[in-house]
């Protein structure tokens, strides 16, 4: 049975082979056996010719004879690679079946089918048609021809009239018609293989025939006219005949797409990223154009033509291919970066050279390019000398003229071609070190340990992946100029040595000397360079805290304090920016200066030594110096590059070193293998190592599968830092940490990502419909969800900012759930929902999803407690009890203490006869706060959708209008403008006078002395460098003063925006404005603006020499302008797209980065590195594509245009040749020819400045659009200002008030009405989500009401300015925030307070033990978002600031919801006494807190549902607070019985 199995495998695979070779090599097989006689004929014949040639001759003329071995050579050729394959074939055939013979199981189909794909259909299109038609065409002419001259040959044979070598006639005919033959049926053979590509061959087969066949008619065009209708034979009308055809067939070639598309089955068409789009799936061409395609850059044609006729979009920009993205690149360069560190651990290990061996090929690959355009940019300089020579009338050899044009020419086409693809392939390996960069930078972020961690801020981090980052890729520009300076300088002294001979030493010494110069003033810029940075980074830190917190910076009135400190800080860096610019301007001087510094010591030096300057050897010097002058002016930009490169190298590499969390720091086990899931042996851990006292100590635990541990303690006693070392997050001194199985970690401060409900809760898991489910109701979110208009599809804002805290909190509670981890630690996940929603959690969450598995929660609420099997007290770091409920009270001491605190809350009720039984029953009333959180989920929506179309949210045409509108009302650019004009004007009056006073040759009289001749040289030359000095500065100082008012125009802008800007804005996209925008109009424009203008003059002034000497270069160079101007707006249709794509696409980079870095911990927790990791990449790639386009669309408009002017020079040149001898000035000639020789590189770079300086505006326009962000209310109303004493009683009346988000959603509150009199004590509770934030957001005027009033004290709050109202409030609120900087400044941000007062207000918030305790005292630091201090303390931080503050009203929005029950009684307590004369508006979900209030209202569904004192309302049977008050008491006293 098995010899048969393998007999019918064999026999199948044969067939299909079988079938494979009839399908590919049933064509290649022919020509193979054909071949054997067709090559022993030609052999014979070229044999033959040779001989004939050299003994009788030929009646062949030299293009024919061409013609004949051009087309036996390739037909040769042909024949020998199809030969090849055969043989290929037949090897493969063999191995096949010997395979098959041993018996192994081989797939034919992989013979069948390459790589996998499979023709399922083809389509032939006209191209291919017309391309078959055309070689059947111009065969059957060329057999028409071999026929007619065979039949005359014969005729002539039989009268006896031909001679020996008539035969020779036919030779050119057969060898035409074999050719084409072949040519034939080969592209017959395209049909049948579905080939989409020409074969290189072919293509230049075709190309060479038409280049022929144009020869031969111009030939016989030329005897034609010589000899009239006696030259025409049947070869020159078969000429004539086939030009359409072969014309046609050149165009085909060009292009290299046979016109056929076969539709495959293929591994290609599945998308490469899980994410891209749809519409998206084919790879960029670049990846497989063929040589003429790269060289002309027409691979990028189909985009272009897309772009011409509509707005492109991501979608329409193809991928990358694979070598090209951002995970190919990060492998590569983390490889050679852990090989460095590993090689020498104790030496730091060197950036640079990791990214030099990551990308060597790809810099050795531009410097073949870069040294070739080097060589190929000094022919001409060479050749002006004897080009002189030549139009004066010394011919060296017959055609000179025609041969100097031609190599001017040719040189000048290499050099076009050469500087393209140096500049692409630069910019394409500045994308790959900048993507494998940005994503090294962002896998650290996600490691830093702790201590590393309080180094680097987020606003640093992103500093890192936002600028520094960028600059490192940007070097890739100036890599080459550090080898190839030396290389232009041997280049130019050996040009200067043949025209001016041995003062060409003095060449040398004088550039050394100018190099030499700028040392000192370069290592000046790269410290002014260091401190700008610095100062950057301190801006964009607090810039970007200020946007996190801007809600408790309105609503303490500190915005304007705040905006003044970031306005410090930039003058700061502006300082130093200013700086930075003028010593940049001061080199750009110097370096202006040196080329004709170095030209005069030249010339000056010839003379002193005796030398005769001629007209040819000083325009050859001029033409020298003039590229020598274009790498020593990129001398400073390269110095002053390597400075900046060099200092972000430095910051990346510390960065990249920073210490990352050991891998040790906790063991692991899988999961089932133990039955302990915890255990701690020893356990000392700190967070700051340096500390003396460790942060947790003595940790001794073991915590059993399946139980559930509560912690407990006062504020500040080390219990979240309990779980972290869990975690692994907090530094281990000494001690094991062992987990059995996967983690899951719900932090006190939620962490919510942007993107929709859904993806929150999944967090990278396979959707599971019916777990989902599940875990939606174990979270109670099921109600919050139907509100909401879109449902678990809705788009979470910035921060989770549309979402309620106590929605957020379940959001994650959620998140963890659906990760079904074994371990699940919670820190304090009760604080932020009302008694209910928190009652249904602890029950259906903990004590019904998690039943089986082990959970560490830590709790404020002691009603919680009963139910945990295990219960750990903690103090001042420690575990000082560990045991169950009744075991720990009867213990009594600290936990006793926590226990009493809580009862005597409760007592404080005093209600527990008035309990019901049917408090149990009651529904779930609707949440009404979600449909206002909906809004402003639309808002966000809506927000979010627009960044599609933020980049130019305004058109264009208003950019430039703004722009040209800046022009004309600052008389300061004309004035740059005309000081540029005149430095430019004089430096080529100088090249005129040194042209036109030295003599033309040798012999020659010179037309002034030789000190005249110098003097005026360098005056004209000098005068030149000082207006662009003068330039630099002005273009520095008008740039900076425009930077700086855009600046704080958008800053001031941006403060005073309404709270709904952001709502609805991430943060990220506004720090790409302060950041990158930013940067770009400080550095990029104004130097572009100047460089654009500068270049213009230039180029007017090559073209004013040029026509002044040929006239008739105007009829070309009208015609090309208009081409030019084409092909520019052609590209820009296209450009200006792309560029807003990239702008778009970079700020998810930003965005995600500082969202991961804020959620590092969570992001570990649940074990999700890599898929972060792997969404970066994926973004990095997305930011990839179009820039990746963006840069090829410039080469292929800079290609198209340098080739125009190419022509346009060429043209100049054979014009000067042709005219006869002595009708022009040979010294003029020579100047034209000198500056022509600059033209194409003029050209291209006034094009390129135009193109990217309109693309730069788009950072102008972006930040224009934030210049003119509708603003909230006026700060103060003078004609409206309260008296200073107000409000003097603090009576807050509400009357009818609505509320809405935006005007297209529904109302929030409906008509709310009621009087909360002056000093007395307001309760407000309700359901989450009933509008209880809302109406407190009303009385800030966060929100603006829609109808209805708030008056206080008589007064109408709408009336009166938000800085009037807002600092006569009070506010301690839900999340509690600390600012960068120390205790001090959080308290009394104004410094409005003594240093006595500050400290009365830490000692009744119960703080002043802990900072007496600090060092520093009031200066103790505080953390980027006061990460080191408890959220407990943060919170009495708060009601210290409120305590300052001394407001006759003071709102408490779940203000003790953080800490524990004894704090919270301390709260109230201080609350009550402090504060016995104010109104006091308490919002709390913990019922204690509000039950001693003078007054309680009770919200539902944003309606008034009770307003009455608390007895009353206790009272009545029915009411709303009496249930909520029931629920929490069957909470506290009923636990054990769930």
């Amino acid at each position: 049975m098995v010899s048969d199995d393998r007999n019918s495998d064999y026999k199948s695979g044969h067939r299909s082979w079988l079938l494979s070779q009839r399908r590919t090599s049933s064509f290649p097989t022919l020509l193979f056996f054909s071949s054997s006689y067709t090559s022993i004929s030609i052999g014979f014949v070229l044999s033959r010719l040779v001989s004939l040639r050299i003994i009788m001759g030929i009646n062949l003329s030299v293009l024919e004879l061409a013609a004949l071995c051009i087309n036996l050579a390739l037909l040769l050729l042909f024949l020998f690679i199809v030969s090849a394959r055969y043989v290929a074939l037949c090897f493969g055939r063999d191995r096949l079946w010997k395979e098959n013979l041993v018996g192994s199981a081989v797939d034919i189909r992989q013979n069948v089918v390459a790589d996998g794909e499979e023709v399922r259909n083809v389509v032939i299109g006209k191209r291919y048609k017309a391309s078959a038609a055309c070689c059947f065409y111009v065969l059957l002419v060329y057999v028409s021809v071999l026929g007619y001259d065979g039949i005359g040959l014969i005729r002539e044979g039989a009268q006896g009239e031909s001679g020996n070598s008539a035969w020779t006639v036919l030779l050119l005919p057969a060898a035409l018609s074999l050719a084409w033959f072949v040519l034939s049926f080969s592209v017959l053979y395209w049909k049948y293989k579905a080939a989409e590509k020409c074969p290189l061959l072919l293509r230049v087969w075709w190309i060479a025939s038409f280049i022929i066949c144009m020869c031969m008619l111009c030939a016989d065009g030329k005897g034609f006219l010589e000899e009239g209708s006696d030259q025409l034979d049947s070869h020159v009308l078969a000429n004539i005949i086939v030009t359409p055809a072969l014309a046609f067939l050149c165009f085909v070639a060009a292009g290299g797409v046979t016109g056929i598309q076969a539709c495959r089955n293929s591994d290609l068409q599945e998308p490469l990223l899980l994410e891209e789009e749809a519409g998206c799936l084919k790879v960029t061409p670049y990846s497989e154009a063929g040589l003429f395609s790269l060289i002309s850059l027409s691979w990028l044609d189909p985009l272009l033509s897309i772009g011409a006729k509509r707005p492109l979009e991501l979608r329409d920009i193809p991928l990358l291919s694979p070598k090209d993205r951002s995970k190919a690149n990060y492998k590569i360069l983390n490889l050679n970066w852990e090989k460095l560190k590993a090689e020498n651990p104790r030496k730091p290990p060197s950036l640079a050279w990791a990214i030099l061996k990551s990308f060597w090929k790809e810099a050795w690959r531009n410097a073949i390019f870069a040294g070739l355009n080097t060589l190929v940019s000094y022919v001409g300089p060479y050749m002006i000398s004897y080009f002189v020579d030549y139009l004066c009338g010394k011919e060296s050899y017959p055609n000179e003229g025609y041969v100097l044009a031609g190599i001017l020419f040719a040189a000048k086409l290499v050099e076009t071609i050469t500087t393209r693809q140096w500049y692409l392939g630069v910019d394409i390996m500045g994308m790959h070190v900048r993507s494998a960069l940005t994503a090294m930078v962002y896998r650290k972020g996600l490691r830093l340990s702790s201590s590393a961690r309080q180094n680097h801020t987020s606003g640093e981090i992103v500093n890192y992946m936002a600028v520094d980052v960028q600059r490192v890729g940007d070097f890739s520009w100036y890599l080459h100029d550090i080898w190839m300076l030396p290389l232009q300088i041997i280049l130019a002294l050996a040009i200067l040595y043949k025209n001016v001979g041995i003062a060409s030493l003095a060449t040398l010494i004088a550039t050394v000397v100018s190099i030499i110069a700028t040392v000192p003033v370069a290592r000046i810029q790269e410290s002014y360079q260091d401190k700008l940075m610095a100062a950057k980074d301190d801006r964009m830190r607090k810039t970007s805290e200020c946007l996190r917190n801007m809600r408790i910076l309105k609503s303490q009135a500190w915005e304007d304090r705040y905006r003044l400190i970031l306005e410090e800080m930039r003058n700061v860096e502006f300082k130093y920016l200013r700086k930075a610019l003028y010593s940049q301007a001061f080199i750009t001087f110097i370096f202006w200066s040196s080329p004709i510094f170095v030209s005069a010591i030249t010339f000056g030096t010839c003379i002193l030594l005796g030398g005769q300057l001629t007209a040819g050897s000083v325009l050859s010097a001029l033409a020298t110096f003039r590229i020598l002058q274009e790498p020593l002016r990129n001398f400073p930009d390269l110095v002053s590059m390597m400075a900046q490169t060099k200092v972000s190298l430095d910051r990346i590499s510390g960065f990249l070193q920073e210490e990352e969390l050991p891998e040790d720091a906790i063991t692991t086990l899988p999961r089932g293998i133990s039955n302990v899931a915890i255990e701690i042996k020893n356990g000392n851990f700190c967070w700051d190592q340096s500390s003396p006292t460790p942060t947790l100590s003595h940790m001794h635990i073991k915590v059993e599968k399946g139980m559930r541990v509560a912690v407990c303690g006062v504020v500040g006693s080390g219990k979240s830092s309990f779980l972290s070392c869990i975690l692994g997050e907090i530094p281990k001194i000494s001690g094991e940490v062992r987990i059995c199985g996967s983690a899951a970690y719900v932090p006190q401060s939620a962490w919510i990502q942007s993107g929709n409900i859904e993806e929150n809760i999944l967090f990278g898991s396979p959707m599971d419909k019916a777990k989902y489910k599940s875990v939606i109701h174990a979270c109670s979110l099921k109600k919050d969800l139907e509100l909401f208009s879109h449902g678990d599809q809705t788009i979470i804002g910035d921060r989770g900012i549309n979402l309620s805290g106590g929605q957020k909190q379940r959001v994650q509670l959620a998140r963890a759930l659906y990760q079904d981890a074994d371990i699940y630690l919670l820190d304090d996940p009760f604080s932020a929902v009302d008694a209910h929603t928190g009652s249904e959690l602890f029950k259906e969450y903990i004590l019904m999803a998690l039943a089986a598995k082990t959970v560490v929660f830590v709790t404020h609420q002691v009603e919680f407690l009963p139910a945990a099997d295990l219960i750990l007290v903690m103090k001042e770091g420690q575990i000082i009890q560990a045991g169950i409920y009744d075991e720990l009270l009867q213990a009594g001491t600290d936990f006793n203490t926590l226990v009493e605190a809580h009862h005597e809350a409760i007592e404080a009720m005093d209600f527990c006869n008035l309990v019901s039984e049917e408090s149990d029953e009651n529904d779930h009333p609707k949440s009404l706060l979600t449909v206002k959180k909906t809004n402003s989920a639309s808002n966000s929506i809506t927000g979010l959708v627009k960044e599609v179309q933020e980049g130019v949210s305004s058109s264009e045409q208003k950019a430039i209008k703004e722009k040209k509108k800046a022009k004309r009302s600052r008389k300061k650019q004309l004035v740059q403008d005309e000081e540029r004009e005149r430095g430019r004007v004089l430096q080529i009056a100088s090249s005129w006078w040194m042209a036109w006073a030295n003599p033309q040759t040798v012999g020659d009289e010179p037309k002034t002395s030789s000190m005249m001749l110098i003097g005026v040289y360098m005056a004209l030359a000098f005068g030149s460098s000082w207006f662009i000095f003068i330039r630099a500065v002005l273009v520095a100082t008008f740039g900076l003063a425009a930077a700086q008012k855009l600046f704080l125009k958008m800053l001031r802008t941006v403060f005073r925006a309404p709270m709904s800007f952001f709502d609805s804005t991430p943060s990220g996209r506004i720090l790409n404005r302060v950041s990158i925008d930013q940067s770009v109009i400080d550095l990029d424009i104004p130097f572009r603006l100047g460089g654009f203008a500068s270049t213009t003059i230039q180029l007017l002034g090559i073209i004013g020499v040029m026509t002044q000497v040929t006239w008739e270069v105007l009829l070309l160079v009208i015609p090309m302008a208009i081409a030019c101007v084409w092909m520019q707006k052609y590209y820009m249709a296209s450009s200006r797209e792309l560029v807003r794509i990239v702008s778009i696409q970079k700020s998810p980079i930003i965005h995600l980065f500082a969202e991961s870095i804020a959620g590092a911990a969570t992001i570990r927790g649940f074990g999700q590195e890599k898929r972060f990791m792997k969404r970066n990449l994926y973004l990095l790639d997305c930011f990839a594509r179009p820039f990746f386009c963006s840069v090829a669309a410039i080469e292929w408009l800079c290609l198209r245009m340098e080739l125009l002017s190419t022509f346009v020079f060429a043209f100049c040149v054979v014009l000067l040749v042709s005219l006869p001898a002595g009708s022009i000035d040979p010294s003029m000639a020579g100047l034209a020819v000198t500056y022509g020789l600059n033209m194409n590189n003029r050209l291209s770079r006034w094009i390129l400045s135009f193109c990217k300086l309109e693309n730069k505006i788009i950072s102008i326009e972006r930040i224009h659009q934030y210049c003119h962000i509708p603003s909230e209310a006026p700060a103060v109303i003078e004609d409206s200002r309260p008296p200073s004493s107000w409000p003097e009683n603090g009576t807050i009346e509400l009357i009818d008030l609505k509320i809405r988000y935006k005007e297209s959603l529904p109302v929030v509150l409906h008509g709310v009405s009621c009087i909360f009199p002056g000093g007395k004590k307001i309760g407000i509770v309700g359901r989450t989500g009933s509008g209880k934030s809302t109406m407190i957001q009303a009385l800030f005027r966060l929100i603006e009401p829609e109808g209805g009033r708030i008056i206080i004290d008589n007064i109408d709050i709408s009336t009166i300015g938000l800085h009037d109202l807002r600092n006569r409030l009070s506010i301690i609120p839900q999340d509690p925030t600390l600012f960068e900087g120390t205790i001090r400044d959080n308290l009394d941000p104004l410094a409005e307070h003594p240093d006595q007062d500050i400290w009365q207000a830490l000692d009744k918030s119960q703080l002043g033990d802990v900072v007496r305790q600090k060092e520093q005292k009031l200066d103790t630091p505080v953390l980027e978002n006061g990460d080191n201090w408890s959220v407990g303390q943060r919170q009495l931080v708060s009601l210290g600031r409120a305590l300052l503050k001394q407001a006759r009203i003071l709102v408490l929005d779940e203000a003790t919801a953080s800490v524990d029950s004894a704090t919270d009684n301390l709260i109230q307590k201080i609350i009550r006494s402090e504060f016995k004369d104010c109104t006091v508006c308490t919002i709390a979900h913990r019922i204690p807190t509000v039950i001693d209030s003078d007054m309680v209202l009770v919200l539902s569904d944003g309606r008034v549902a009770e307003y009455d004192t608390p007895a009353r309302l206790l009272e009545d049977k029915s009411s709303m607070f009496l249930k909520l008050v029931s629920e929490y008491s069957s909470r506290s006293s009923g636990v054990p019985d769930f």
